[in-house]
């Protein structure tokens, strides 16, 4: 059972004041080494309201988020819960006060039940021995609350992404939690999950639940929210209720004088500076090259709809777009790895068969080097040199025996191109840096080259340095007559290499912008990622 929030209150040295507000923020500030991430940010919830919180990446809603849930102590400012002041820095004190956060990358035990999930670390019990009867009962009232149905016994290791969702939203509940901060909620779910979360989101505010959502879909923000607060750069752009919001405003506030410029291309108007549209881009410089990838109506049902992509030998092409965009999504369809995607497909202008497997593809040319490289991507257990080698472990083989000798001699002669140390070819993989990880996976496609690289997040959690390496090492595949598609979630990388970068929104495709003296601006790419609506694709693909 929670605690009293007063109660909660005088065990962490904080007062508790009587209040209209969910949570207060006064002048939260967050300081890294010289870097403020958060910068004067003043915040008030009502209880019982959905309050949006939007802003591009890097505009401060992770930090904010973590002060909010305890997890990052403020450098000054004043923050109340329920009018309670948790201890700094003490995600204990917060939860106790009455905030739960879910966040996109679920905290679900896959080996247990549903209920033993949604009752995880609250396990109700009589004399020291799990009370199931208890458990079962409370698990289908909040099942009847929510108005949805999942089983109790079912394994939580065979429950969809949404489900999953559920369960945590249960498991707040169960804990009489008052405000449920919901970060990025539907990203991974199809459009009728995403109807249906929201449907019930709604239900809880009706109940007097507060809600804080985040999400890059614009279009959820203005049909969920009561109030929407808008950051960028660390500070508070512009808040008011939804009904003084539209989604051209959203994204003119989180792009401040980025956006100037841009309203006449985007939105058909002009943006009252006097402010030219861009003039158009120059023409790739691979426009006349043959395709050696082509791949049109590309489908996964209830996450990307009918997106055409087409790569070019010596080509980079990027892959724009915020958090559920579909961008991990489309590569995962063209490298085989999703068996229920359909499209059709054509190398060097040649039709195969749409690949259900990942070995088909490999077979079409078509090699991934996936967005978790530890558990799809490599063997950490496995010498570095074999991480490279299993592309074709026959090139090092003789008579049918592998030479370690002839493996380490081989790799040696290329992946310093990639900086990775030869003297480390022996080393498990499991033992070294990210960066270093990632070094394997781009051997692996020197060692045996592919005629397409699809490079989902490939600079992810490395160095400064490793990530220019990175970078650096796609760029020479294409030169050397690779096609390569590359994704990421930092848009700069993107925006740097990238002869052509197609938009995506929603799962459609919503722009294609090409490179002309300079790279493709990363606020150009924002601007239409946040801009453009999935009926507006529609509606521009039957024009």
């Amino acid at each position: 059972m929670q605690q009293n929030p007063a109660d909660s209150a005088r065990r962490h040295g904080t007062d508790s004041e009587a209040t209209d507000f969910a949570l207060e923020c006064i002048g939260l500030v967050k300081t890294f080494g010289g870097v403020r991430a958060v910068r004067g940010v003043d915040l008030t919830v009502p209880r019982g309201t959905v309050e949006a919180l939007v802003g591009q990446n890097g505009a401060g809603k992770s930090t904010l988020i973590g002060i909010l849930t305890g997890r990052i102590t403020q450098t000054t400012g004043q923050l109340r819960i329920l009018g309670v002041r948790p201890q700094a820095g003490d995600p204990r004190a917060s939860r106790e006060a009455g905030l739960v956060a879910i966040y996109q990358e679920l905290t679900l035990v896959p080996a247990l039940s549903a209920e033993e999930n949604v009752f995880l670390g609250m396990t109700p019990k009589i004399a020291g021995f799990v009370d199931r009867p208890t458990m079962r009962r409370r698990h289908l009232e909040l099942c009847r609350r929510l108005n949805i149905n999942i089983p109790p016994r079912a394994a939580a290791k065979d429950l969809s992404v949404a489900d999953g969702q559920l369960l945590e939203i249960m498991r707040a509940l169960a804990a009489e939690a008052k405000i449920i901060l919901l970060d990025e909620p539907t990203a991974a779910l199809s459009v009728a999950e995403r109807n249906a979360l929201l449907k019930i989101i709604r239900e809880l505010r009706s109940q007097g639940v507060t809600m804080v959502f985040i999400s890059h879909n614009l279009e959820e923000v203005l049909s969920v929210a009561d109030h929407v607060t808008v950051l960028r750069d660390g500070t508070v752009a512009g808040s008011g209720q939804v009904a003084e919001w539209t989604r051209e405003r959203l994204v003119r506030t989180m792009l401040g004088d980025k956006a100037k410029g841009l309203a006449k291309q985007l939105l058909g108007e002009d943006d009252g500076g006097g402010h030219e549209a861009p003039a158009a881009p120059a023409i790739a410089r691979h426009s006349d090259k043959p395709a050696i990838l082509e791949a049109t109506g590309v489908t996964l049902e209830g996450l990307i709809s009918d997106i055409d992509i087409i790569v070019r030998p010596g080509e980079v092409v990027g892959l724009g777009g915020v958090a559920g965009s579909g961008r991990s999504t489309l590569m995962r369809c063209l490298a085989g790895a999703e068996p229920s995607s359909q499209g059709t497909m054509r190398v060097d202008g040649k039709a195969v068969s749409w690949p259900r497997a990942v070995d088909t593809a490999l077979r079409n040319g078509i090699a991934l080097i996936p967005e978790d490289r530890k558990n799809h991507g490599l063997v950490l257990r496995m010498r570095a040199m074999d991480n490279i080698a299993m592309a074709n472990f026959g090139r090092v083989s003789r008579w049918g025996w592998l030479s370690d000798r002839h493996m380490r001699d081989y790799e040696a002669q290329f992946v310093g191109d990639f900086g990775f140390d030869p003297a480390r070819l022996g080393a498990p993989a499991e033992t070294l840096s990210g960066g270093n990880q990632q070094k394997l996976l781009l051997a692996r496609w020197r060692y045996e080259t592919p005629r397409v690289i699809l490079a989902d997040e490939p600079t992810r959690g490395v160095d400064v340095g490793a990530k220019e390496e990175i970078l650096q090492s796609l760029r020479r595949f294409a030169d050397n007559g690779v096609g390569v598609v590359i994704a990421s979630s930092e848009l700069e990388d993107v925006s740097m290499i990238a002869d052509r970068v197609l938009v995506l929104a929603e799962g459609f495709l919503a722009k294609e912008l090409v490179r002309g003296s300079r790279p493709v601006p990363v606020h150009e790419i924002l601007s239409f990622a946040f801009a453009t609506s999935p009926d507006e694709v529609a509606g521009q693909r039957s024009a």
